[in-house]
């Protein structure tokens, strides 16, 4: 027998096809906000496409609190290097608990450049995978 969960909140899904509305923030960051009435979702970054993805990634993380057993989309590769040639590396589950959810350091790779960051933040500074050249 199927089982399907039912809830008022839409699916991330349909948040995925409605344009956002952009606000400019004094701060210099977009506030993008995506609307499906009565249910709203924002994201903050430093460009629209950013903050569009910002918001996409909160209506997962809202659905997943009405639906427990729902598994939010990762918007990052396990590994990966960003347009601005910074390595990015995932922490195993234990590390994220105590320091976020990625660990990024420069390309020098000089043990000082490391520093932490979670998802939340890289969808707010807009990083973004460097496209592969495959």
């Amino acid at each position: 027998m199927e089982f399907n969960e039912r809830s008022a909140y839409p699916h991330p899904n349909d948040f995925k096809v409605m344009r956002p509305e952009y606000l400019e923030q004094e701060d210099g960051f977009f506030l993008a906000t995506i609307t499906i009435t009565p249910f709203k979702v924002s994201g903050k970054s430093s460009s629209m496409p950013g903050a569009r993805r910002a918001a996409l990634y909160e209506a997962e993380k809202t659905y997943r609190s009405y639906h427990p057993s729902y598994r939010t989309t990762n918007p990052y590769p396990a590994e990966f290097i960003d347009n601005e040639a910074v390595n990015w590396k995932r922490l195993s589950p234990m590390q994220r608990e105590k320091f976020g959810d990625y660990i990024f350091m420069s390309n020098d790779g000089a043990e000082d450049d490391e520093d932490y960051a979670d998802i939340e933040q890289m969808l707010m500074w807009d990083v973004r995978p460097e496209p592969s050249a495959d």
